[in-house]
């Protein structure tokens, strides 16, 4: 989702420490310095510096201010006792004040690493990957005989992608049913969703919830937001969609969307909205569980985090994703779950409203 405050324009960045994760369109990224070796060894002074920097950065942004503090603090007392005087290799600090932080409190997208990790990334959230170098962010459009199906590896803030969505499903408005494939989906943006729900919704509804540090808001992430109260230290919105009036057929057709372990962030945000709101089918595998949107802040000379600001969720529960994941309507391994959704609506078994009532 593509909020616009100075650490959020990035929205769900899926990060993870070992898989190749998303965010959205080009833009210039976090590298070292010109002047700096970025494998040079640290000393006592840089430790010191990228220690209180990403403590001070946490305190101001991250998405619990106690849990911040409780970051801030810990980060601060091991310097001080010096548990990480040993650590010279800036790839060996970073995963150890990761760690560190992990162990405080949990959180799928915090983490500290070189610059150089994130050079796919911007140093603020409005910060994006090459797209150039990854699978298309819609990789197929197509009928499955009188089934409209798009298969999605990321949900871009790019209104090229959302408009070729929307054709497509105007263009098979009489399709019998609908599935969107996100069981390779990483994450992204609101763009794509904003685009082709109101296609899908047969009334005004309101989707999820998004609670976002005052201190990192900078305007809602889309026009399909509601502002709500909320306490002084965050700034709230309800995400909505509000049907489209001039094309209606697909509103009221059962709706499929497949999930896998690597659905992540904002591919996961569309599955609580779906879930809460019961408009489609959730069939595969539970989701990643990549809950809370940031993005990527330069730390120190050549160091970089991303920092979570806000996390989305259901208003009625409080419940969100972080850590968990989305559990599917019909649980079956993520290869077989495009054949369960073909099944399912030949047999007119639909599990979930079609919208209209």
């Amino acid at each position: 989702m593509n909020y616009r405050p100075s650490l959020l324009t990035g929205f769900y960045l899926a990060l993870a420490l070992a898989a190749s994760q998303s965010a959205f369109a080009q833009a210039p990224v976090i590298r070292p310095g010109a002047s700096i070796n970025a494998e040079a060894p640290m000393d006592a002074a840089e430790r010191a510096t990228v220690v209180e920097d990403l403590a001070k950065r946490l305190n101001d942004s991250f998405v619990f201010p106690d849990v911040a503090a409780r970051y801030a603090a810990m980060l601060r007392e091991k310097l001080s006792l010096g548990a990480y005087d040993q650590l010279t290799d800036p790839s060996a600090f970073a995963k150890r004040i990761t760690e560190d932080l992990q162990a405080v409190s949990p959180d799928r997208h915090l983490r500290l690493a070189p610059a150089a990790a994130f050079a796919a990334m911007t140093a603020r959230v409005g910060g994006h990957i090459d797209l150039t170098k990854m699978p298309p962010a819609l990789e197929e459009a197509k009928m499955i005989d009188t089934v409209a199906y798009l298969r999605f590896n990321l949900f871009p803030d790019d209104p090229a992608v959302a408009t070729q969505a929307r054709n497509f499903l105007l263009q098979h408005a009489d399709a019998k049913a609908v599935i969107i494939d996100s069981r390779t989906n990483h994450g992204g943006d609101l763009t794509v969703m904003d685009q082709i729900l109101p296609l899908l919704y047969a009334r005004p509804t309101i989707l999820v919830r998004m609670d976002t540090r005052a201190s990192a808001d900078d305007g809602p992430p889309s026009a399909a937001m509601i502002r709500q109260t909320a306490p002084k230290s965050l700034v709230r919105y309800d995400h909505r969609v509000i049907p489209d009036t001039t094309e209606t057929r697909l509103q009221k057709v059962p709706v499929f969307y497949l999930v896998s372990a690597q659905t992540g962030s904002a591919a996961e945000h569309l599955a609580l909205a779906f879930k809460r709101t019961k408009r489609a089918t959730i069939i595969g595998q539970t989701t990643a569980g990549l809950g809370h949107y940031g993005g990527v802040e330069p730390i120190g000379k050549r160091f970089a985090a991303f920092i979570p600001v806000g996390r989305t969720y259901d208003p009625d529960t409080n419940w969100d994703w972080e850590g968990v994941g989305v559990t599917p309507d019909v649980v079956v391994p993520a290869d077989q779950a495009l054949d369960e959704a073909l099944n399912r609506i030949s047999a007119g078994s639909v599990g979930a409203s079609s919208g209209t009532d």
